[in-house]
């Protein structure tokens, strides 16, 4: 675990939502460990709790070790999320949520950290981290999406991480105004990437499977073409409608959690795609 997470027991219970609470938010998460969806979104929770050490506590309560505590808070489901300040619930849900959906409901909460993102997203490019970079810009642009220059560094990171799509979606809010040489530069890179994916092979399989629409095989080697012309999503349609069909068929669900996790966290389409496979796994 992240070092501002730490496991509620009941020895420490007082310590942690009643004091640490006074200073911090403190997250008092329910889990089991045979539970997937819970222990799927406590990975999520860990991640986000470690970028706001200074102002969370990740309070853990394995329901199978702790059922004193369990029965305390009332907790009938898992996972189930409390948010505790000053020793009282202030918020709290139930079921699972996206990693988008819990920096909504925690940002509430949470002093506002744009300039420290926009920051380390600067930094973690410079560093050649773009996947890193990516996520940063997109929780600095979360926070404030009017602010011009993190919506142009969340479009460079994304033309990088090849999320051309979205590079091009938050282009198409900048004003005439402010389509400065750093934009130019990014139209630049996107047309660059396009034209880099305009391959013999990539049409060459277009063309095939227009021709036998019902081609599985076909509908996977397209998909990969696409992912390596950074068309993410049209790659993953094409392979979700192989899963629909069959969820064993060859190698496209491995091909298609290889896709989604390759992506960098807060990209839009890592989470609906992750959604649309549980739905068809569970």
């Amino acid at each position: 675990m992240e070092q501002n997470a730490i496991a509620l027991t009941v020895e420490n219970f007082k310590q942690v939502i009643l004091e640490d609470s006074q200073q911090k938010l403190v997250i008092a998460y329910f889990w089991a460990p045979w539970d997937e969806s819970s222990v799927e979104m406590l990975k999520s929770l860990e991640s986000i709790s470690s970028e706001y050490a200074n102002d969370m506590v990740l309070a853990t309560v394995n329901c199978d070790e702790q059922p004193q505590i369990v029965q305390q808070f009332g907790v009938r489901g898992l996972p189930t999320t409390m948010l505790i300040k000053d020793g009282q619930p202030v918020d709290g849900f139930g079921g699972p949520q996206s990693p988008e959906q819990l920096r909504e409901t925690l940002q509430k909460h949470l002093p506002a950290s744009e300039h420290e993102f926009f920051e380390k997203a600067v930094q973690a490019a410079q560093d050649g981290d773009k996947q890193q970079a990516f996520t940063f810009a997109k929780q600095a642009f979360d926070i404030n999406p009017d602010n011009v220059e993190s919506r142009l560094l969340l479009a460079d990171c994304a033309v990088e991480t090849g999320q051309i799509d979205t590079a091009k979606t938050l282009l198409k809010e900048v004003k005439l105004a402010d389509q400065d040489a750093r934009y130019q530069s990014i139209i630049g890179k996107i047309e660059l990437a396009e034209k880099a994916a305009e391959s013999p092979e990539l049409i060459a399989l277009q063309e095939e499977l227009e021709n036998d629409p019902d081609n599985m095989d076909l509908k996977i080697k397209l998909a990969v073409q696409l992912q390596q012309a950074h068309k993410s999503e049209q790659a993953l349609e094409l392979l979700f409608e192989v899963l629909s069909k069959d969820l064993n068929y060859g190698e496209a669900k491995k091909i298609t959690l290889d896709m989604i996790n390759a992506m960098p966290d807060g990209e839009p389409l890592k989470s609906k795609y992750r959604r649309k496979i549980y739905s068809l796994l569970y």
